[in-house]
């Protein structure tokens, strides 16, 4: 569930707004060894599905003073992080224990060309075994910190 909470009016906004503090994470962790096109890709795919499993972290519709309207998007911030295979290996088996909504993104998905062909190449492996070069993961704040343990934040 996501329910934004406020720090003191404020505190790090001088227009006195207090700025939204989520208590839930959406995290995005990378493989330190990917190329920057690599990086973005991964991002952009892993983040994808997270609207529709969890649909409370999209916001409503933008709209412009023309009243032209605009896909909604997520309603808090997606932070990256990187780490080492090891890293992402750890990780993905504490996200899968802690069941929180999670995406992976295989080495072998950079050679194929369609959804079909993606979700083939992960299914014949299991899942202590797959090859992974990205995962998001989305939950409670805190879940989401044990979760990320090793991890640091994309450059």
């Amino acid at each position: 569930m996501q329910t934004p909470t406020s720090t003191p009016a404020g505190a790090d906004d001088p227009s006195g707004r207090a700025p939204v503090r989520f208590d839930t994470k959406i995290a995005v962790l990378l493989r330190d060894d990917l190329e920057p096109w690599q990086r973005l890709n991964v991002t952009a795919f892993l983040v994808s599905g997270l609207g529709t499993a969890a649909p409370e972290v999209v916001g409503a519709p933008y709209e412009d003073a023309d009243a032209t309207t605009y896909l909604p998007m997520f309603r808090q911030p997606v932070l990256v992080f990187e780490g080492s295979k090891q890293n992402l290996t750890s990780a993905h088996g504490r996200a899968l224990s802690r069941s929180l909504p999670t995406a992976v993104f295989t080495a072998e998905l950079f050679g194929t060309g369609n959804d079909g062909d993606n979700r083939a190449a992960v299914r014949v492996v299991p899942a202590d075994q797959l090859d992974l070069v990205g995962m998001a993961v989305y939950g409670a704040r805190g879940a989401v910190d044990k979760v990320l343990k090793g991890a640091r934040m994309h450059p």
